[in-house]
């Protein structure tokens, strides 16, 4: 297959899988109803920044080894179960009722990027994927780093064009969406979604 054709069908198949609703859409949302287009903007890169190291990893062969190894599978995917429940399980037992003060917003844009991050980074089917899904847009001799970073860059920067959309969709909304009481269903929601996902982590198989 020409390198164009390469291209074209990665960057189709990838925007399929953009769109396709999960947990990173559920917390982009969540993030930027109740705290701002600043900090579900702070998620989504988060997220990305998560993809961008689950594809070095992978270029380097890292990603790999959650291929062949079980130990090592089975050992990110129940960490990430953990942080997934933990996340969830805090909001729906302590759902905010408000927006963050002004003078805690520095800390709370700091930790919704590492959120987006760690949950990224802690959920072994990511990194599955990517050792499954690119090699199959690589054309045979050309180089397999250059490569992987190229694919991984085009889902990343699909990641975020659909991340400003969800931003953006919500905006209209927002002087409803940021009332106490639709603050506090949001985070309940987006707890049980996480939780939800959490325990299908756990029992997920390769």
């Amino acid at each position: 297959m020409p390198i164009a054709d390469n291209l074209i069908a990665f960057t189709l198949a990838a925007t399929l899988l953009t769109v396709t609703p999960g947990l990173d859409t559920a917390l982009i949302l969540r993030t930027a109803t109740v705290e701002g287009r600043r900090q579900g903007l702070r998620a989504a890169l988060g997220i990305n920044a998560g993809c961008l190291l689950w594809g070095a990893a992978v270029a380097f062969g890292l990603g790999a080894l959650l291929a062949v190894s079980e130990l090592a599978y089975n050992v990110l995917k129940y960490c990430g179960a953990a942080y997934l429940a933990w996340l969830g399980v805090n909001m729906l037992v302590r759902p905010r009722q408000s927006l963050a003060p002004d003078a805690t917003q520095e800390r709370a844009e700091t930790n919704w990027f590492l959120k987006g991050m760690m949950g990224n980074l802690l959920n072994p089917k990511v990194g599955i994927f990517y050792v499954s899904f690119l090699p199959q847009f690589i054309p045979q001799g050309q180089p397999l780093v250059a490569w992987t970073f190229g694919l991984v860059g085009i889902h990343v920067a699909l990641g975020l064009l659909w991340a400003v959309a969800l931003i953006g969709a919500t905006q209209s909304l927002a002087g409803v969406l940021r009332r106490e009481k639709v603050i506090g269903w949001l985070d309940r929601a987006t707890g049980m979604v996480f939780v939800l996902f959490a325990v299908r982590l756990a029992l997920s198989r390769r």
